[in-house]
């Protein structure tokens, strides 16, 4: 017998509207599942901030948008920082809209990276789950996603094996990787084009690595993404001939692929745990081949020697012989890669089924409401 569709209410990032950008690859993540699982059939409500709206193949999803301040990121916290929770903050509203109307779903799925719904979860009586979307980032976090592991695993799911590592749980973790609408992108076979890199222009990126090994080859970089740290961004232009970088800006999909997959090989430099690396596996859906630091998530993703090549970390004479060698890269294989294990039908079906396993009553848990 085929299995009931789920009514379930998703809680959206609470950095900015959906569609803005402020999100990060959040916004790309949800959009995708959310297409995703209203093709399974599935009830959809999304709990978003004012100013958010619904991506193509999601007119079925209820919207309900909600005024407030953004939540601070968790992206640039030291080890020992606080929970910060604004005046009128977003991320408080929005997830007591979702508890609100919880009684009449099934579960809540949050794609917030934050304390509060984490130290929620075991207090209410509604399935509340959480897509981490990032790695260890302050101890006040990674005390509270180990706490709900420890108290019920099955609420957490991760995007990569290398994020999950970053905190000690009891059981291996769920992971579910994401998902792409590969009608979106378009496989390119030409490979004399430029060198590209694309992701928030922010310290933990590490853009100035790509750019010193662009410079090093004499070659103009293509730079996509949201500048969020302004003086970082002037600070790289400034450590690199003029001309290295060319600025492109934050592009939608169809814009960012159309440009990216013009490119020889994308750049990742990651100088932190990247939980997976959406940006690698959108070039890697145009045929275009990744360098990449061996470090988080993209680590996990490339196969070096087959759809990129993987590299030590922060080295960047590394970097500039491997870009060398990405000729030898056949760009279907890239294509194919993708196909096999990164498509939004792949995603939404590994999230549901984390959902209903997560859903199976446990006695013990039980016990403890």
């Amino acid at each position: 017998m085929s299995e009931l569709p789920l009514d379930l209410v998703l809680l959206s990032t609470p950095i900015g509207a959906l569609g803005s950008g402020r999100g990060g690859g959040v916004e790309l993540t949800l959009t995708s599942l959310m297409q995703g699982l209203a093709e399974r059939g599935h009830r959809l409500t999304l709990i978003a901030a004012d100013g958010s709206c619904l991506p193509a193949g999601c007119e079925a999803v209820d919207l309900v948008t909600l005024p407030g301040a953004d939540q601070p990121s968790w992206q640039h916290a030291a080890e020992d920082a606080p929970v910060v929770i604004p005046r009128s903050g977003l991320l408080a509203s929005m997830l007591a809209e979702a508890l609100k109307r919880a009684p009449a779903a099934d579960a809540v799925l949050n794609f917030g990276y934050d304390w509060l719904p984490l130290w929620t979860t075991p207090w209410v009586s509604v399935p509340l789950f959480h897509l981490i979307s990032m790695g260890d980032v302050a101890a006040v976090m990674r005390d509270a996603i180990e706490s709900l592991a420890r108290w019920d695993q099955r609420r957490l799911a991760f995007h990569t094996r290398r994020q999950a590592a970053d905190f000690q749980l009891p059981s291996p973790a769920r992971v579910v990787g994401n998902g792409f609408d590969l009608g979106r992108y378009e496989l390119r076979l030409a490979t004399d084009g430029p060198l590209g890199w694309a992701g928030r222009i922010a310290p933990e990126k590490g853009l100035e690595d790509a750019a010193a090994a662009a410079a090093a080859l004499g070659e103009r970089l293509l730079v996509w993404g949201l500048r969020e740290d302004p003086s970082y961004a002037e600070a790289v232009e400034a450590g690199v001939p003029a001309g290295t970088i060319d600025w492109r800006g934050f592009l939608p999909t169809h814009e960012l692929q159309r440009d990216l997959g013009r490119c020889r090989a994308l750049i990742n430099t990651p100088k932190w745990n990247e939980a997976y690396g959406n940006v690698v596996v959108e070039a890697l859906a145009c045929g275009v081949p990744v360098v990449a630091y061996d470090r988080g998530g993209p680590g996990e993703l490339i196969r070096s020697g087959e759809t990129g090549w993987l590299v030590p970390p922060d080295d960047r004479q590394a970097l500039v012989e491997a870009l060398d060698r990405v000729g030898q890269i056949d760009r279907r294989c890239c294509r194919s890669w993708v196909e096999d294990n990164a498509t939004r039908a792949v995603f939404s079906g590994r999230v549901e089924r984390w959902i209903r396993d997560g859903l199976v009553e446990d006695a013990s848990i039980s016990a403890q409401h």
